[in-house]
């Protein structure tokens, strides 16, 4: 068995997640690869060698990252197409994707090993542009929202919105936020938009301080192709996909729609996404008697 490890900082809780598992894996003689920027920042720190990955290939068998949510979003950047499996460890809040904590770790790696879990597949969203960037072409897809938002003013934009060919609206606001399920329990959830269950065939539509009271969210299928044009004082504006952006002109014509592959999410028995629902957003504790 081959794993990849993979965490954006070398502070002091994600290192002693990484100890633990480090030495978890070695007792069980699972392959180490460690991505290699990160392993840079940990050389000093830690005593033993490790390999080291820039790029990722169908030989892994799963990608542990160590982290947040956050993480995980850059993770999948690496992982893309090869329907590699991803476990998060949790080093920060409470999690949607980064579920397993501390003193969990030998127990998921035990399960792992034991096949004792499920794959919850994530869908996600890509990006055309009818006007070349670099940014898009390295990266063209997001696990959470895809979203154009103003730059450069105060001023707010005009979002030109197309489903299947077809006119919606015209968004007057600070921007317009495409979320999957994943994605409904961040950016989108704190504009106003609706929790979705991460397995619904649906997406959101949700515009950024809309200046008009009739502009709600909008929940629409998964196999929608979205169509934008942005418009406004300035010329250019941004577009994030998770947590990368990208400046395009404005009027450029920017396409979204499902990507044809998927995110596999490791999920064990004693994890499901009601309990995280319960615990991060609503009460805070399980208030079942």
């Amino acid at each position: 068995m081959k794993v990849a490890i993979y965490s954006q900082f070398q502070k002091k809780k994600p290192l002693a997640s990484l100890e633990v598992l480090l030495e978890v894996l070695q007792k069980r003689n699972i392959e180490i690869v460690i991505e290699a920027n990160f392993y840079k920042g940990i050389l000093p720190k830690i005593k033993t060698e490790y390999n080291t990955f820039s790029l990722l290939d169908t030989s892994f068998d799963f990608l542990v990252s160590i982290g947040g949510d956050g993480t995980i979003l850059r993770a999948i950047t690496l992982v893309k197409d090869l329907n590699i499996p991803i476990v998060g460890i949790n080093t920060g809040r409470l999690g949607f994707l980064a579920t397993i904590q501390h003193d969990e770790i030998e127990d998921a790696i035990d399960n792992i090993i034991n096949k004792q879990y499920s794959i919850s597949e994530r869908s996600l969203l890509t990006i055309e542009s009818s006007e070349d960037n670099a940014e898009i072409n390295r990266c063209n897809f997001a696990l959470n929202e895809i979203a154009v938002s103003r730059k450069n003013t105060t001023s707010m934009i005009t979002v030109e919105t197309e489903l299947n060919g077809e006119y919606l609206t015209s968004y007057w606001s600070d921007g317009l936020i495409i979320s999957t399920p994943t994605g409904s329990t961040g950016y989108s959830l704190s504009c106003g938009g609706p929790v979705i269950t991460p397995n619904a065939a649906s997406l959101v539509l949700t515009p950024i301080a809309p200046h008009n009271l009739s502009a709600r969210p909008l929940v629409i299928e998964d196999t929608t192709v979205i169509t934008l044009k942005v418009d406004g004082r300035e010329k250019q504006h941004l577009v994030s996909m998770d947590s990368r952006i990208a400046t395009l002109t404005n009027k450029t014509t920017i396409t979204i729609k499902k990507t044809p592959f998927t995110i596999k999410m490791m999920v064990f028995k004693n994890e499901t996404f009601l309990d995280t629902l319960r615990k991060k957003l609503l009460w805070g504790e399980d208030k079942r008697n």
